[in-house]
């Protein structure tokens, strides 16, 4: 589902009123209050307590249907998926900022080491190389 969001607003910005929320989900207002209270979906709140929905939790609440409908999946089950599918998205994320950072000290050490060979090149002198055989004899003691 495509949805012009307002300027200043986007997926995660809770607008949606409960009756709308029920009504985009496929779902009635009681249930969206019951997977409120199991912590299924957690709408936004306006500050007199009541619930704004945003386009994610339709779409969360649009796949909890589908769970519990299409795969038989129960809701204490359908609570663990979301469970792991927002760690997993935590773990992505800390993945490619940590990726971030070692790209940037891989960068800046790399930067460095050019920095340090460009200034050891004005100060190596040329020296001739020769090879040299050495035989050595230890006076032995008698």
């Amino acid at each position: 589902m495509t949805f012009p969001f307002p300027p200043g607003t986007d997926e995660d910005t809770p607008f949606f009123v409960i009756s709308v929320a029920a009504q985009l989900s496929g779902l009635h207002a009681q249930t969206l209050r019951s997977y409120d209270r199991m912590g299924l979906v957690s709408p936004g709140r306006t500050s007199g307590g009541g619930r704004r929905y945003s386009m994610r939790d339709i779409v969360l609440l649009r796949e909890v249907q589908r769970l519990s409908q299409e795969e038989g999946v129960n809701l204490a089950g359908i609570k663990r998926i979301i469970e792991l599918e927002n760690e997993v998205g935590a773990l992505r994320a800390k993945v490619s900022e940590l990726t971030e950072q070692l790209a940037q000290a891989l960068a800046a050490a790399e930067h460095a080491a050019a920095s340090v060979h460009r200034s050891l090149r004005r100060d190596l002198v040329p020296v001739r190389q020769e090879t040299a055989l050495v035989v050595w004899k230890p006076n032995r003691k008698r």
